[in-house]
C-alpha cells in the first residue's frame, strides 16, 4: 500500500471556498487501476489558518506515480493555477509506503 498526500495551510477566509472546490470537482481517481480510497482531511485551525490534507491511499507507488503522468491526473487539476489563491504557498506533498497493515476483522 501506497499513501499520498498533500497538506494545505489555507487562510480561514478561504475555508469554505477551498473546501466547495475540492466537494465539488471530479477527481478521476476511480477511473485508475491501483486505486484504494481517497479523504480530504480537515485539521486544526490555528493562527487564522487551517491545515487541510487529501489522503490517497493506492496499491502501490507504481500506481500512484502512473496517477500523476495520466490524462485522468491532467483533467482533474487542470485550473489548479487558479485556486493557489485558496492556499499559502505551495501543497506539501508526503508519500508514505505501508510496512504494516492491522484492520479490522484482521489479526494484529
Amino acid at each position: 500500500m501506497y499513501l499520498a498526500m498533500n497538506r494545505f495551510t489555507v487562510p480561514l477566509e478561504n475555508a469554505a471556498e477551498f473546501e466547495d472546490l475540492w466537494l465539488s470537482r471530479e477527481s478521476h481517481l476511480k477511473d485508475m487501476d491501483g486505486f484504494v480510497s481517497f479523504h480530504m482531511l480537515k485539521g486544526p485551525e490555528e493562527d487564522g489558518r487551517i491545515l487541510y490534507a487529501s489522503h490517497t491511499i493506492w496499491q502501490s507507488e507504481a500506481h500512484f506515480r502512473a496517477w500523476t503522468t495520466s490524462a485522468q491526473f491532467r483533467a482533474a487539476h487542470a485550473g489548479a493555477g487558479e485556486t493557489r489563491k485558496l492556499y499559502e504557498g505551495a501543497p506539501r506533498f508526503e508519500g508514505f509506503t505501508s510496512i504494516q497493515e492491522i484492520g479490522a476483522g484482521q489479526p494484529a
